[in-house]
């Protein structure tokens, strides 16, 4: 059975060794890893509390070019299958869809990669959906890099259809998935070959 957990203090052991064998809950920044550690080791609690930001109180985002960005309110859910597998994470701004440009979606999912073809971020990312539907969302949009057709495949999967290239200057593409009243995928949404 899949399911997502609210970060808490009892299933950080298993996200703290997952994260010290390399795996990343980032998979634009292979090495967020490191940063991770890093919040674990200096305040374990504060961390798994900043897991959890549906107000955005945490303060603003470090981006990789050294700025600060505001934060947007969030959650990350952690992915036990039956054990720890991977971490989903979601972001919005409230009452629209819109996204900031440094924001590269709404959801973002990783999974270990040992765990990796077993349909767990397929079923995640059906999981989260009604929690992105409940903040009002009609919609979310899902960035993945071109040569992923895994996680294409994921978001296909959950009703998600290909809209662009998100960016000129960005080689990601933009997928979405519209939300029911529910919070589950509608079937209403273009046909979309699945990505072999």
């Amino acid at each position: 059975m899949i399911t997502l957990r609210r970060p808490d203090l009892a299933d950080l052991p298993a996200y703290r060794n997952a994260l010290l064998t390399g795996y990343s809950p980032n998979n634009l920044d292979p090495e967020f890893y490191r940063v991770e550690l890093a919040l674990i080791e200096a305040d374990a609690a504060r961390f798994i509390t900043g897991l959890n930001d549906p107000d955005a109180r945490g303060g603003p985002v470090r981006q990789p070019d050294g700025s600060f960005k505001p934060r947007l309110p969030s959650l990350r859910r952690w992915i036990f299958a039956p054990d720890f597998a991977g971490s989903i994470s979601l972001r919005w701004q409230p009452g629209t869809e819109a996204l900031p440009p440094h924001v590269s979606g709404h959801i973002g999912y990783s999974v270990l990669a040992s765990r990796r073809n077993q349909g767990i971020a397929t079923r995640a990312l059906a999981l989260i959906l009604p929690e992105a539907a409940a903040r009002g969302l009609r919609h979310v949009d899902i960035m993945t890099d071109p040569g992923n057709i895994a996680s294409q495949r994921v978001v296909v999967n959950n009703g998600g259809f290909l809209i662009d290239a998100a960016d000129p200057l960005s080689p990601l593409l933009r997928y979405r998935i519209t939300l029911a009243a529910t919070g589950a995928a509608t079937a209403e949404t273009p046909d979309m070959p699945i990505p072999r």
